[in-house]
């Protein structure tokens, strides 16, 4: 296990195991939540695990509850019942970036190695990378994945840079899109500015929050009543789908109420704030700083 879980605790709490149940990890990463799932579980207990990148699968604990599909979670309820599961009893996502990709400076997650290629690809098999999004995006694309992922309010002349900066010439490395717009970013809070860059461009290269929306969205029919829905997001817009989705049933977070006034809903939320992690481990480990954990109970109807 190469992975420090965030919340690990938290989220076995929240699951509630049922040692015979069957339970879904969304992401995988290093094994940490799934491997203390496991030792939840009886012999009868199975556990489904996604992840697209080869890290993870060259990291597989050996156990033979675990089923390991090598996707990513897109399409999780064709998925789990290919392998003969028509509904399971919890789902877990631990979303984002795992901190082992964010360590590994050759797949271009972190801003900290300034040699890196631009790459940022979850699955290395697939064609779009930030290389793409950077060296060949038109300049108001480039500037709608600034201001949509990274929430940027001076994506157009960001965008503008880049441009002029590949004039004649790809970007291809960390080093030299950071000094394409480092004079955008603020003093003193330079690594927050291209924390928010790279941000923009890993959900554009992975497309994450569109397939986060269609993996919460089939979670109602798949997950049993009384089974639960445990998310652990890292930003805001992630955040905000799961809370909506928790909340109301749908992703823009629309109340539908029936004649008595009641919430058509298939979950429940167990927390109306995020549980976020003790002092003790966000000064542990500093990818648990940012995540908010949210809980849902499958209702009986």
């Amino acid at each position: 296990m190469y992975h420090n879980p965030v919340m690990l605790n938290e989220c076995l709490d929240a699951l509630n195991i049922n040692p015979d149940g069957v339970y879904v990890d969304i992401t995988y990463g290093g094994g940490g939540h799934s491997g203390a799932i496991l030792n939840k579980l009886s012999k009868k207990g199975r556990l489904i695990a996604f992840d697209q990148d080869e890290d993870a699968k060259r990291n597989l604990i050996k156990d033979e509850r675990l089923v390991f599909i090598d996707q990513n979670f897109e399409f999780l309820k064709n998925h789990v019942q290919y392998q003969g599961f028509d509904k399971v009893d919890g789902l877990l996502g631990d979303l984002g970036v795992s901190s082992h990709q964010f360590d590994e400076g050759e797949r271009g997650f972190s801003i900290r190695f300034d040699d890196a290629k631009l790459d940022m690809r979850m699955s290395q098999t697939q064609a779009l990378s930030a290389h793409t999004v950077i060296n060949e995006y038109k300049a108001d694309d480039l500037a709608n994945v600034l201001y949509k992922y990274g929430e940027l309010h001076q994506s157009r002349k960001m965008a503008a840079d880049i441009i002029a900066a590949r004039n004649g010439k790809n970007i291809e490395t960390v080093g030299e899109l950071k000094q394409a717009l480092m004079h955008h970013a603020p003093k003193f809070k330079d690594f927050k500015f291209f924390a928010q860059v790279f941000q923009a461009i890993r959900i554009e290269v992975n497309q994450e929050l569109a397939v986060l929306e269609k993996m919460l969205l089939q979670c109602g029919s798949l997950i049993k009543p009384g089974g639960r829905l445990v998310i652990m997001s890292y930003h805001s817009l992630e955040d905000r789908l799961v809370k909506n989705y928790m909340n109301s049933g749908n992703l823009m977070g629309d109340l539908e109420k029936d004649f008595f006034g009641n919430i058509n809903r298939p979950f429940n939320p167990l927390n109306k704030k995020a549980i976020v992690a003790t002092d003790k481990e966000q000064e542990e480990n500093n990818r648990s700083r940012s995540a908010k954990l949210r809980i849902a109970e499958r209702l009986n109807k």
